[in-house]
């Protein structure tokens, strides 16, 4: 049944995450027993059941199992089948008192959400085009209203994040999140701007080609910040396709070893072929009034060829127009030696 959720996947930008996807985020996000743990779009509980594998060895003592499953993990689910299908997950997986709720994350105003709402880590792919009610959209500031779901849940996500007050940790985050959340303008700007002002978004993972294949070929990043305070230096990651390989595909999808060398990067940050760093100041624009004009974290690998397709137009047909001159210099001087 699990199966068949998977394969019919994709109706309201809904796209099941793979399972080596999913340990990869859990284990950088690295919950710890006594924390609560949250994802506010779980489907069929992919990150409940990762997370619940990933904290049992925590526990030594029967009181500390108990906790795990009664007080730990939590999720919110609006869908009816994936819904009963994930309580059925997570029950075949040892969790016996699921915390899942049947509803919608993005139905109560962010500010009706207090510090009793707040949960120390927070692990999610969040529907991406989706489009949500109006009577939803009401729920969020004037200026960051949006029919981009992913960027609703971004907003979720920053307000039940837990502050770092009252003995507590800050909390963290990994989710996923499409291209266009990267560059996009308007009000995805002001929510990046709010993003890097307000919490520390110190890594973006750059995903590979088809991650989600066959499901949807849109380009997918992964995004961890936490509120322990302003983001100061960006780390991206470029996480390459195996050797000899162009794609994923249904029978040959991501697999969790592949992110060994990131995981090991992870523990000691160094910039190389792969990783670089930025400081946020250099990704938020304004202009001569002091007006944000745009937020851009898609920042291509300074170290990677680079890409015809993405070079601004204007450039694109310049290389044209001198490649053509130098074919057309080349004929005239064959056509001088014949």
């Amino acid at each position: 049944m699990l199966k068949e959720m998977r394969d019919a996947a994709g109706d309201s930008g809904e796209f099941y995450t793979p399972r080596a996807l999913v340990k990869f985020i859990v284990s950088v996000a690295d919950p710890r027993l006594g924390e609560t743990v949250l994802d506010p779009a779980t489907g069929t509980g992919g990150f409940l059941v990762e997370s619940f594998e990933h904290l049992k060895p925590q526990c030594k003592k029967a009181e500390q199992f108990e906790q795990l499953q009664r007080e730990t993990l939590h999720g919110i689910e609006p869908k009816s089948l994936p819904y009963l299908l994930c309580q059925m997950n997570l029950l075949l997986h040892g969790l016996e008192y699921p915390q899942v709720a049947s509803h919608n994350a993005l139905d109560k105003p962010l500010r009706e959400i207090g510090d009793k709402d707040r949960v120390d880590v927070i692990m999610t792919n969040p529907p991406f085009g989706g489009e949500e009610e109006r009577g939803i959209l009401g729920n969020f500031p004037e200026d960051k209203q949006t029919a981009e779901t992913v960027l609703l849940f971004l907003q979720l996500i920053m307000r039940k994040l837990r502050r770092p007050v009252g003995g507590f940790k800050a909390g963290r985050c990994g989710m996923v999140v499409p291209n266009g959340v990267l560059f996009g303008d308007g009000v995805c700007a002001r929510i990046k701007k709010e993003l890097l002002e307000e919490f520390n978004l110190h890594t973006i993972v750059r995903l590979p080609n088809g991650v989600f294949a066959p499901y949807t070929s849109i380009p997918t990043n992964l995004l961890f910040f936490d509120r322990s305070g302003p983001t100061r230096e960006i780390w991206y990651y470029e996480q390459p396709l195996p050797e000899g390989r162009k794609n994923y595909t249904k029978t040959q999808p991501l697999q969790f070893e592949e992110f060994a060398p990131c995981l090991e990067w992870w523990k000691k940050r160094e910039a190389n072929e792969r990783a670089w760093k930025l400081q946020a100041s250099d990704v938020l624009k304004y202009d001569e009034n002091g007006s944000l004009v745009s937020v851009n974290l898609d920042v291509k690998n300074p170290s990677a060829k680079q890409d015809l397709e993405h070079l601004p137009p204007q450039q694109l047909a310049d290389d044209i127009l001198k490649k053509e001159q130098r074919i057309a210099e080349l004929m005239a001087e064959i056509k001088q030696l014949l």
